[in-house]
């Protein structure tokens, strides 16, 4: 079905204004990504409704999945890479019926393997119209990694959680692992793990021998835990094959190696970047794990609204200057960059960037890794950029007095300039530099936007539940919301006492109560006024004079404005904004 066909309906019943259909309709042309897709991903319209508003436009009902009745036998009659290729989950099985559910019911490919599969059964086919969360769940049914591992071993004879000694305690023969040669099951196990991460939408993976066995964890919305575990005869052999995939060295495991693979999981490429580490009780594995679908957003899926999107789109499209974002490690940084790329990454323009590591890659995009080991790091690598004709320069991180010199001479030069460094906010963007030796007189006419932003968890929104706010944060919420601006003082509509939210856990979040991450924004813009103050009479105290005066809104304010939405806990703003307060 034509996806304009869909928005119209959807404008016509009041679901979406004709902006913002045109809007995402135009997204996913440059983007090149499904128009309904972007609706759920914004969270403009409910799945529901627009799988309503299908079944009407189809004559296809709509069913809700009821999870539970998808039994093991019923999931064996449409294997997995079908499900995942055609968006279809069975649904039941009657003696005269297959039931399925379908995204795309209308997907006339899918139509007919289905209706081959319902044939070799000797039955009729039954089509309903589901939504993609309701596939998510059905998915997750599919090919657990601890079954997996229990066949792997199972075919190896190893009992699992069977104890044995750690390496440095054994004595190692020479023929010790002939008969374990086949390497089909290891492949299998390591194979089985990268999708069930993927699956989860986990960050990392680790790897990590025990003195008994061998851990697998995996770090889900900023959380590492444990999914399962193997006999530590196997930890060589499952590091051996991830050095294989990420062609490492395999005979050396007395220092640390670097490095990365490509593979196609359900039907997606993924990267991966491996890291191995030595230690006491033999090698770990690490491996960061690089889904374009997760970790290339737009403004909007990174929690960008109101002031301070605006406040980033006027920065990018100025024709020079540097927009510089911080914040510790792990706050999102590189993909606000990223995000930013793609708005710029236009056929006229050159972007060059400077990373460590190259985390995606980005089609039109001139991505360098630094070596630092051969010479080769942010300083002279911005050195050479300029020779390259660039119209965006990305580098990772201002690490030295050097790099930040070259970024502010780039940017006084005709260059946009995006970067990273380590300060509690955004207003201590201007002290960090001036501590790196950059003369203040040069930061106006180089500078035009600095961010600070934090990785929150976003709460679950299938088990969330409003809760009156204690008294101590009902008085934060009040301090706050009266230091709002006065613009975004008539946005807000909460009333007293202010209703956060908690969530409890459910099958959609597996029981965390948690579902993804959202950052949180503070901007704050170079104008006349904070030049004058800059180059005049520079002090922390009259450059935050002028952020009041610019109406910005702080890291914790707009961590309060999306607990009162619903978004995040409170609890996680207090804890992720204390040391910017």
């Amino acid at each position: 079905m034509d996806d304009k066909v869909i928005f119209q309906t959807l404008i016509k019943k009041n679901l979406i204004s004709s902006e913002t259909a045109q809007e995402i309709l135009r997204e996913a042309a440059l983007t090149r990504k499904n128009a309904e897709s972007l609706l759920y991903e914004r969270r403009i319209v409910n799945q529901v409704a627009v799988a309503e508003v299908k079944s009407e436009l189809l004559g296809i009902p709509y069913q809700k999945v009821n999870i539970e009745n998808i039994k093991e036998e019923l999931l064996s009659l449409i294997p997995e890479e079908v499900s995942r290729n055609y968006q279809v989950a069975p649904l039941e099985r009657t003696p005269e019926m297959l039931v399925v559910g379908m995204v795309q019911p209308d997907n006339v490919k899918a139509q007919d393997a289905l209706r081959f599969t319902a044939k070799k059964l000797g039955i009729n086919l039954g089509v309903y119209l589901i939504t993609p969360d309701d596939l998510e769940l059905v998915w997750r049914k599919y090919s657990p990694l601890k079954r997996e591992i229990e066949a792997v071993l199972k075919s190896l004879q190893i009992k699992p959680g069977s104890r044995t000694l750690a390496p440095e305690q054994r004595v190692v023969r020479l023929e010790e692992g002939v008969a374990l040669s086949e390497e089909a099951p290891v492949i299998k196990i390591v194979a089985s793990a990268l999708k069930e991460a993927v699956e989860q939408k986990a960050s990392d993976i680790h790897f990590e021998p025990q003195r008994t066995r061998l851990r697998i964890r995996f770090r889900i919305d900023g959380e590492l835990q444990e999914v399962s575990s193997l006999p530590l005869e196997l930890h060589l052999l499952v590091i051996s094959r991830i050095k294989v995939l990420a062609n490492l060295k395999i005979d050396e495991n007395r220092i640390p190696q670097d490095g990365r693979f490509r593979t196609l999981i359900f039907n997606k490429e993924i990267d991966f970047r491996v890291s191995t580490f030595p230690t006491a009780v033999g090698e770990k594995a690490a491996l960061r794990v690089l889904d374009p679908a997760i970790g290339l957003k737009g403004f909007q899926e990174l929690g960008l609204s109101g002031y301070n999107a605006k406040s980033l789109e006027a920065a990018i499209e100025r024709p020079f200057g540097m927009i510089l974002l911080s914040g510790p490690t792990g706050s999102g940084k590189t993909t606000t960059l990223y995000a930013v790329f793609q708005v710029l990454n236009k056929e006229d323009v050159n972007i060059v960037s400077l990373e460590d590591p190259v985390e995606y890659s980005v089609e039109g995009v001139n991505q360098s890794q630094i070596r630092p080991e051969i010479g080769y790091d942010f300083a002279s690598g911005l050195r050479q950029i300029v020779r390259q004709d660039p119209d965006v320069i990305m580098v990772g991180e201002i690490r030295d007095i050097e790099t930040a010199a070259l970024a502010v001479h780039a940017a006084l030069t005709g260059h946009v300039v995006l970067s990273t460094l380590h300060t509690n906010n955004a207003i201590g963007i201007i002290p960090r530099l001036i501590d790196m030796k950059v003369e203040p007189y040069l930061l106006p006419p180089s500078l035009n936007l600095m961010v600070a932003q934090r990785l929150v968890v976003r709460l679950c929104p299938h088990c969330k539940k409003a809760i009156t706010a204690p008294v101590e944060i009902q008085k934060i919420i009040r301090k706050e919301l009266d230091n709002l601006p006065p613009s975004e003082q008539e946005k807000t509509k909460f009333k007293e006492p202010f209703q956060i939210f908690h969530s409890q856990g459910c099958e959609s979040c597996k029981n965390k109560g948690v579902l993804g991450r959202v950052a949180i924004f503070e901007m704050f813009s170079m104008t006349s006024e904070l030049a004058d103050i800059i180059t005049n009479s520079l002090s922390e105290t009259k450059i935050a004079e002028e952020a009041k005066r610019q109406g910005i809104i702080s890291l914790r304010q707009d961590g309060v404005l999306k607990a009162l939405q619903g978004l995040i806990s409170m609890e996680e703003v207090l804890r992720e904004t204390a040391e910017a307060v």
